[in-house]
């Protein structure tokens, strides 16, 4: 079986970076349909890592469409442990300008009945959230985005809007009020799946934009974020080739059992259908029963 402990979530032009080795595209199955792409397994500094296009090749997929729940298992089933999140945001304050880089430290869901939990038909589980980017994992990102010269924002609050249209200006307004940094559509659900499936999350996002708040940039258009992304994504390449090779091989963060105790449900109540399903979840937990049941 094909592994890689790293996964990176992004746009198909991260996989071109240069000096990635060994490239195998994988297409992986899950009990939650096909993910968004094939996955490309690739060596980055002597570091196995597996790429997902998070829209898929050529952008197809919009972001109240991602089939998020298949990219987080099939990242899992590679042996996924880690996820780096590249996305484009917009600005909510003057200080966090375009082509920045943000490593956020905290999340508000302004989404719409996006599917975001693995814990429904008849298995309820309550994971903390409290802290939904993995510390350790976002420190080590601010560190080499530091390293490589980039003007980065650290422990920023990033908004989850549902999309694909982008904010009104009373919109923007209102979320500036509400203290949030920056603005984007891609964080959620993605982090509340990946640690439902004990993978620390983190994100490296590039400013693209003001949003429509700010008078010098009265409109948000998908030219001028496109033409953004692209030169950051330049900059992410090389916080990602400094970054790999930083993550320890060995986790002491709380992402890596945040199901501990986090299964509500009593192991002779949930239904087999779904303890076969989420299997490569919670099989640990079931086998253990009295870690399970205990909240």
């Amino acid at each position: 079986m094909l592994e890689a402990r790293i996964g990176i979530i992004g746009g198909s032009g991260l996989y071109r970076m240069k000096g990635i080795t060994e490239i195998e595209k994988v297409k992986v199955s899950t009990p939650f349909g096909e993910p968004s792409d094939a996955i490309i397994l690739g060596s980055v500094e002597g570091v196995r890592v597996a790429f997902l296009p998070r829209h898929g090749e050529g952008h197809r997929i919009s972001p109240s469409e991602l089939p998020s729940k298949a990219n987080i298992y099939a990242l899992k089933s590679l042996g996924v442990e880690r996820i780096i999140s590249v996305s484009a945001v917009g600005s909510l304050k003057e200080e966090i300008e375009p082509l920045d880089i943000v490593v956020p430290g905290q999340l508000i869901d302004a989404t719409k009945g996006r599917a975001s939990t693995f814990f429904t038909d008849g298995m309820v589980g309550h994971v903390s959230l409290a802290e939904p980017f993995c510390p350790v994992l976002s420190q080590l990102s601010f560190g080499a985005s530091t390293k490589v010269g980039a003007e980065v924002h650290k422990g920023c609050t990033y908004l989850v809007v549902e999309g694909p249209q982008f904010s009104t200006k009373a919109e923007s307004q209102l979320y500036r009020s509400w203290g949030a940094d920056v603005i984007g559509m891609t964080a959620l659900p993605e982090a509340k799946l990946a640690r439902e499936a004990e993978i620390c999350y983190a994100t490296l996002a590039i400013v693209t934009d003001y949003d429509c708040w700010h008078p010098s940039y009265e409109s948000v258009t998908t030219e001028m974020i496109l033409t953004n992304l692209k030169k950051g994504i330049d900059t992410v390449r090389r916080i990602l080739k400094l970054l790999l090779p930083s993550i320890p091989q060995e986790r002491a963060c709380a992402c890596a059992s945040a199901l501990r105790h986090a299964i509500a449900t009593d192991v002779k109540y949930i239904p087999k259908e779904k303890k076969k399903e989420l299997g490569l979840l919670i099989g640990k937990y079931l086998d253990r029963g009295k870690d399970v049941g205990e909240v």
